[in-house]
């Protein structure tokens, strides 16, 4: 990394601090991950100096011979990764490929049909403290209060009395696989467009160890971070009849200029993700998740939510141990495991209940099988003794020995 603490020491000083903080934390945020070398280098480079407003061979700006390149090969590598018709590249997030797909197909007080947040849907999905809830009539499943999974039966029940215009199938929080030709039939049963999120399981999906939503639904977004491991950015995928409708969406409706320097780190990354080493990764993220959740199955105070987990993450109940959400993710803080709070299916309010791990980063910093289900031993002696300083202590040690033994690669 290029220093340049002379020209700006404040901010490098907060860089270098970051840089320390990933190195001797344990992440388990499900939502984040650790980029490539070559990720990073193409997300820095002279690429943020362009400014590149519309789509290859239609630029309001010229000097774009370099970007039209770019574009290309990670529009087709994206296309190729998720055998999809259709992609677009552009968008900033996640987030913002949501917008464009609501603004796509549908007009303010349509109705939508979505996961809940609090069965562990995204905000983007229709919550009324975010602007899809705001511009749009939005309805909402749940899972099974039994098994805690979809109840495929009951989401018809519940389209068949909606009506919906756009139905969004995905998650931020469900730790099974999804069956999309569920999805499929009931979308079709309503004559509604379905839309997948598939922002958290995409690099398994990439991968062939989840299965494929882009050949089942009309249009599917995500981000290009997560489990595929890329910069920070969004993506849609879609079928080929939808395609200037959606990039239209994009630009210049959801956006104006694209940030080409990230563009061209999503096609690095994708790129890595169609070599056959991203598969084994892939593979190892689902591992290591089961093998944490066999551990928190075995205590008595914490539950996994669902029982078990099929992906990369699991939410755990913590309402034996008497600690929320935030408590217990300040808690694990404290000796170095980064969690995030987060909503119950059955909970009555918003205090967040549970915390959520996920296996992505200690999985690219090759932490095995074995180790994964030391973390949660950690994570289970820590929960439930959130007093006593000596378990605290060697808690704090058994992390920095992981984390020693496996440095980020940078």
């Amino acid at each position: 990394m290029y220093d340049f603490s002379k020209e700006d020491p404040e901010i490098f000083k907060s860089i270098e601090h970051e840089n320390n903080r990933q190195d001797n934390v344990i992440e388990l945020i499900a939502s984040e991950n650790i980029a490539s070398k070559a990720v990073c280098a193409a997300q820095g480079s002279v690429l943020t100096n362009k400014y590149a407003v519309g789509y290859p061979g239609k630029r309001v700006y010229t000097g774009n011979e370099a970007i039209d390149e770019i574009d290309k090969i990670a529009k087709k590598r994206a296309e190729e990764l998720f055998h999809a018709e259709y992609a677009n590249v552009h968008p900033h997030s996640g987030s913002q490929a949501n917008q464009a797909v609501y603004a796509a197909f549908l007009q303010p007080g349509d109705r939508i049909l979505a996961m809940s947040e609090h069965a562990g849907g995204h905000f983007t999905h229709g919550q009324k403290h975010n602007f899809s809830g705001q511009l749009y009539e939005s309805h909402f499943y749940g899972v099974d209060p039994k098994t805690e999974l979809l109840d495929f039966e009951n989401i018809r029940q519940i389209a068949l009395e909606v009506k919906p215009k756009l139905i969004i199938a995905g998650a931020s929080a469900y730790s099974h696989i999804i069956y999309w030709d569920e999805f499929r039939k009931i979308a079709d049963e309503v004559g509604a467009i379905l839309m997948v999120d598939m922002a958290h399981i995409a690099g398994l999906v990439a991968a062939g160890v989840h299965p494929n939503p882009v050949e089942v639904a009309d249009v599917v977004t995500t981000t290009t971070h997560k489990t595929l491991r890329g910069p920070r950015g969004g993506m849609i995928l879609a079928k080929a009849k939808y395609a200037d409708k959606l990039d239209y969406a994009v630009f210049p409706i959801s956006q104006s200029g694209a940030l080409e320097h990230v563009i061209a780190a999503k096609a690095v990354a994708l790129g890595e993700a169609l070599k056959p080493e991203f598969h084994y990764y892939a593979k190892n993220v689902i591992k290591n998740a089961k093998a944490m959740a066999k551990v928190f199955n075995q205590d008595e105070k914490i539950r996994v939510v669902s029982g078990d987990t099929e992906n990369h993450e699991m939410t755990l109940d913590l309402n034996a141990v008497g600690l929320t959400g935030d408590q217990a993710a300040e808690l694990l803080y404290s000796v170095g495991i980064a969690t995030n709070k987060e909503l119950l299916p059955l909970e009555d309010g918003d205090t967040m209940e549970g915390i959520r791990i996920g296996t992505p980063t200690i999985t690219s910093r090759n932490f095995n099988e074995e180790e994964a289900a030391k973390v949660a031993t950690i994570i289970v002696d820590v929960l439930n003794h959130p007093g006593h300083q000596n378990i605290l202590d060697d808690a704090k040690q058994q992390v920095h020995d992981l984390v020693v033994k496996h440095p980020v690669n940078r």
